[in-house]
């Protein structure tokens, strides 16, 4: 039985504007019609003996995770959130520790949610090829053929010598070495027997368990703990925060690849790409005669080899070279493809200011749908807000603004303190400040509505939550 194990806890701040803490790159469809965490479960499909995935994601995260796997068809098994985050080896370890809970060791398949696999038939038979080894007590990693001297990867030795079983296809780790310089990676490349470390594992529950007791015992005392005084909330698993925020952060390969003598590698040949950055969204995108690549409402006249990426409106390139562009409804990125590392310090700069924009799009994803921000002042601001089919807000009331609701699409319910009510299309109410009240959808299409919010304070914490079909305080 092999229990894939999809870690989703990053934040890909080095794809801002479009990757937001909250909305974060794995949750996003950067490459195809589906998102990352979609196509890395989707992309499984013809495995033998594949269980639900197990989902380790940050609980700011969970609704979106759960919906999204829903609707590629494969609901996970188990969403396991993390208060704070700890780095891959808790991640795993508790995932571990879960899926033997039942009394089961199976194999565990720890993939990142945000890579691209551009021949998923070649991961299920590099996967396949490393049963055997995983079950003997193999701690197996997936190394990449290398295809340039890239100095942005850690690399993985293998040792050629001693070939295992599988047709000789899993060799012994000899040494993990880290991200090098131009000439070291050249001389990597022409050896024959380094790997881009992917970052993707196969090993037996117990296995990992074992291992991480010898080396890291402090870090799986905490999860321990944390799975222990876990509290069931609807669908999710809510690690205890105390105890994981407790835990040693640190990585697989730190905590127990580079340490175990049961280190393994499988050369994997599939068209991966970590997707780190916006110049390697280029790499894995279409690209015209030019060398471009362009998403959304795009022009170009004498521009080659850009990014072009429009959301909202329409964007115009004119002798743009080796740029990168990218558009959403509250910012704009322009940066040089070779400076788009440097997308992070941006985002710190906002942090800093306390700017929303590095938290959240103007469109906001909430269990129950969703809201936009349209228009926005010091004492009113209007919304277009979407309630899913059968899907309701949470009763509650705010004590400085009051709310007038128009619905452009759909039926409502509403609740206003004692009474209970319909509106169709074109119809609208008042919400009068400090009053009880609910916004329901009861029909079988999404409800839009236009919010006209005015008052002294309008922020998102200025609501009392009495009855929440979503667990929130």
């Amino acid at each position: 039985m092999i229990v894939p194990v999809i870690l989703s806890g990053g934040a890909g701040t080095r794809l801002w504007p479009l990757s937001r803490e909250l909305y974060p790159k794995q949750l996003l469809p950067l490459v195809g019609d589906h998102t990352m965490l979609q196509e890395t479960v989707l992309r499984l499909d013809g495995l033998a003996d594949l269980t639900a995935p197990l989902v380790v994601c940050n609980e700011a995260h969970r609704f979106m995770v759960a919906e999204q796997l829903r609707q590629a068809g494969h609901p996970a098994s188990t969403i396991i959130l993390e208060p704070v985050g700890r780095n891959t080896a808790p991640a795993a370890a508790v995932a571990a520790l879960r899926a033997m809970a039942e009394g089961d060791d199976p194999l565990l398949l720890v993939l990142p949610a945000d890579h691209v696999i551009e021949r998923p038939e070649a991961l299920r038979q590099a996967v396949s090829l490393g049963v055997s080894a995983a079950e003997e007590g193999r701690l197996l990693t997936f190394g990449i053929v290398p295809t340039a001297p890239e100095t942005g990867y850690g690399y993985i030795r293998a040792n050629n010598e001693q070939r295992t079983a599988d047709n000789g296809q899993v060799f012994p780790v000899a040494q993990f070495v880290e991200k090098p310089d131009r000439a070291t990676a050249e001389q990597y490349l022409a050896a024959g027997d380094y790997y881009w470390n992917s970052g993707m594992f196969l090993f037996k529950a117990s296995s990992f368990l074992r291992e991480l007791v010898k080396f890291a015992p402090e870090m799986i005392a905490c999860c321990r703990e944390a799975l222990d005084k876990a509290q069931i909330d609807l669908d999710f698993t809510r690690l205890d925060a105390e105890a994981f925020a407790a835990c040693p952060s640190n990585s697989i390969d730190y905590a127990v690849m580079e340490k175990t003598a049961d280190a393994a590698v499988i050369p994997l040949d599939a068209g991966w790409n970590d997707v780190g950055s916006w110049s390697a969204l280029w790499d894995v995108g279409r690209q015209d005669e030019n060398g471009n690549v362009t998403k959304g409402d795009v022009l170009t006249e004498n521009s080659h080899n850009c990014y072009l990426h429009a959301e909202q409106r329409l964007v115009a390139a004119v002798g743009l070279e080796n740029h990168v562009v990218v558009e959403t409804a509250d910012a704009v990125l322009v940066a040089p493809r070779d400076r788009v590392q440097d997308v992070k310090a941006i985002v710190q700069q906002l942090k800093a200011r306390g700017r929303d924009e590095a938290l959240l799009h103007r469109r906001v994803n909430r269990p129950w749908g969703a809201y936009e921000g349209l228009v926005s002042d010091a004492r009113f601001q209007v919304k277009r807000i979407t309630v899913a089919p059968e899907a309701s807000l949470s009763l509650q009331l705010h004590h400085h603004r009051a709310e007038h609701w128009i619905v452009v699409k759909g039926t409502a319910r509403v609740t206003r303190g004692e009474e209970t009510f319909l509106l169709s299309e074109n119809e609208s109410t008042y919400i009068p400040l400090g009053v009880h009240h609910r916004l329901e959808n009861p029909g079988k299409i999404p409800l839009e509505m236009i919010e006209v919010q005015s008052g002294s304070y309008l922020g998102e914490d200025d609501i009392v939550r009495f009855e929440d079909h979503y667990g929130r305080g």
